[in-house]
């Protein structure tokens, strides 16, 4: 390839994404300067928290300027280093190298993907990248479940929230998983084997939170918000932990995003609500590293991809996260290892 691909904001979306909102441009591929790596993208990281960057509201990160090349996650190969660190052919996780064929970074923005014989490098983009992390660090730092207590998992069939109930079964909890859909549901109770499964889609979820906790709910990691978080918060135990990972329901409404009917709740079950985003915690990647490489090379996690091929329909495929129409960790399939 003779040139780099890249989309560019070029409007913040109103709602949800529109064609409007990004341009596929070509430039020139970069040159690597002292201590600078050309990364040629492999895969590249679709999040909900993308349509969080495209917009301007107040965030973790400052957001995306229009003009500039979409922000976004990814692994990729070395073609040319100014660095002994990582040498041409290294495979690499590019951090937020963003929504191109081919990153420009500082070797200090770089890491190295660990040899794992028998690992696919799409699970660098999921289990054991970012959504694992997420996963382990929202359910065992912050929700903290013992034995015998209650677990509630929203967007349990996602790739993040799959990965987290399955570490609260671990750990002798019972898991209660939301979803939307029947295979998704389905693939949650015969396959990840949670003690209780609800179809928000078909099924009132407030009812069959009752149903299905009637001892209440100690643990939350929360992913969708609105309607669902207040179904959840409004039934747990004192002294309840509810990881706040995300709340994708709202990522497309406009102003504030809805909170609890009953805050009052909070205080007279002393709860605690903690939101988190992964960028703060890793310096510990490698507490959960631990963990999850040898449930992956043993087969004892399981975690799906959902690849879509070509940078040219990242911009389409992005939407598959608000409509519910993937099946895994979304992700693009820019390139091959060489």
């Amino acid at each position: 390839m003779s040139h780099n691909r890249q989309w560019v904001l070029r409007t913040r979306p109103v709602g949800e994404i529109g064609p409007e909102c990004l341009e596929l441009v070509e430039g020139p591929i970069p040159t690597a300067g002292p201590g600078e790596v050309v990364v040629r993208t492999l895969y590249l990281s679709l999040d909900p928290t993308n349509r969080i960057w495209m917009s301007d509201m107040d965030q973790y990160l400052p957001p995306v300027q229009v003009g500039e090349v979409m922000r976004g996650g990814g692994i990729g190969q070395v073609v040319a280093t100014g660095s002994d660190r990582f040498p041409v052919g290294a495979l690499v996780n590019t951090g937020l190298g963003g929504w191109q064929d081919y990153v420009l970074a500082h070797q200090d923005t770089l890491s190295h993907l660990p040899p794992l014989p028998g690992v696919p490098l799409t699970a660098f983009m999921s289990v054991l990248g970012a959504t694992g992390l997420t996963a382990w660090f929202g359910m065992v730092d912050i929700c903290k479940p013992e034995a015998g207590e209650t677990v509630v998992v929203s967007a349990a069939a996602g790739a993040v929230g799959s990965v987290a109930a399955q570490l609260a079964k671990r750990r002798g909890a019972r898991v209660i998983g939301i979803a939307g859909g029947k295979d998704k549901c389905r693939w949650l109770a015969e396959d990840l084997k949670l003690d209780g499964v609800i179809d928000y889609k078909s099924q009132d979820v407030g009812t069959e939170l009752d149903r299905l906790c009637p001892n209440g709910i100690d643990c939350n990691f929360e992913n969708v918000g609105g309607a669902i978080m207040n179904d959840v918060i409004n039934r747990m135990n004192n002294f309840g932990r509810v990881a706040l990972c995300g709340m994708i329901s709202t990522y497309n409404g406009e102003g504030p995003a809805s909170g609890l009917d009953d805050f009052a709740r909070i205080l007279m079950r002393r709860l605690t609500i903690k939101g988190f985003i992964i960028i703060d915690y890793l310096p510990r990647a490698g507490e959960a590293f631990a963990e999850l490489a040898p449930l992956v090379l043993s087969g004892e996690l399981q975690w799906k991809a959902h690849v879509v091929d070509g940078l040219e329909n990242a911009a389409e495929a992005v939407k598959l996260l608000f409509s519910g129409a993937h099946d895994g960790k979304l992700m693009v399939k820019v390139g091959e290892v060489v």
